[in-house]
């Protein structure tokens, strides 16, 4: 069974730091994307980013504006998503998933969660004072 499993989540105040990490389960990140996903409390649920699985393709949403840097390590089966500078805004619940090439460098790709799957249970992440 395909699956992925966020971790990494947690409260922290703004200005501060958090790395989130998202482990595959029954299968090897050896094609198409992983990208990251938030949803906050009545919102719909938005890119954040996405890599290639030989991590040779990136994107990000544009409000990361440099302050997140995705990763892989393709030994580990693992993406990771460092995140600093985090605002208040950045509250939500964290999901990775995977999806194909074309989903992560489509101009509009954060709006494009129906065509990822395998998604996981996701990780809180909450930035407040």
């Amino acid at each position: 069974q395909l699956q992925f499993v966020e971790s990494g989540g947690g409260l922290v105040q703004p200005g501060g730091s958090l790395r989130l990490s998202c482990s595959a389960s029954g299968f090897t990140l050896d094609e198409g994307v992983i990208g990251w996903f938030r949803q906050a409390p009545g919102k719909e649920r938005e890119g954040v980013s996405c890599i290639s699985h030989n991590g040779r393709t990136t994107n990000y949403g544009d409000f990361v504006q440099g302050r997140f840097s995705i990763s892989i390590d393709n030994g580990k089966n693992t993406v990771y998503l460092q995140m600093t500078s985090l605002e208040p805004e950045d509250t939500g619940i964290y999901y990775c998933a995977t999806g194909t090439h074309f989903d992560c460098v489509v101009a509009g790709w954060t709006s494009r969660a129906q065509h990822y799957h395998s998604w996981g249970q996701g990780t809180q992440v909450t930035v407040s004072a």
